[in-house]
């Protein structure tokens, strides 16, 4: 892997993959790959969760991909993919899955962590979130 990739990004209406996108980033040069899953949890802050319910802006899919491509720009020997979820989804749903792989871990380690907090900060998603109790919540993730 002598230069960065990003290998696959994406917003999906429909269940995420996480072998299909880790397969995304295999390579025969890469020495380490990392996966992070985002779940849906059953709590927040305390209280009770029972859905959440994920919305984006129609400009998601483009600042996903540059999101995608800045972190693979930053580590030149990293292969990169990047899905996010919007719709209703679940207690234990994949709600994001990113995928890196590099020729050595730390690398991958480093970079996986760097993918998913600039996601968080960049991606213009909401999520509304259900509580036990019945009430809800709408949160800005962007």
């Amino acid at each position: 892997m002598a230069t960065s990739q990003v290998r696959g990004t994406g917003i999906s209406e429909t269940a995420l993959d996480t072998a299909a996108i880790a397969a995304l980033v295999d390579d025969d040069a890469a020495g380490a790959s990392v996966v992070f899953e985002g779940k849906v949890r059953n709590h927040d802050d305390g209280r009770g969760v029972t859905g959440i319910e994920y919305s984006c802006h129609p400009s998601a899919d483009v600042v996903i991909a540059e999101v995608a491509n800045e972190i693979a720009a930053r580590h030149p020997e990293v292969s990169v993919a990047l899905y996010h979820r919007v719709g209703v989804l679940g207690i234990g749903d994949l709600a994001m899955v990113a995928a890196v792989s590099s020729p050595h871990r730390r690398e991958s380690f480093k970079t996986i962590v760097e993918l998913v907090d600039l996601i968080k900060e960049k991606l213009p998603v909401w999520k509304r979130q259900v509580f036990t109790d019945g009430t809800d919540e709408w949160v800005g993730s962007a």
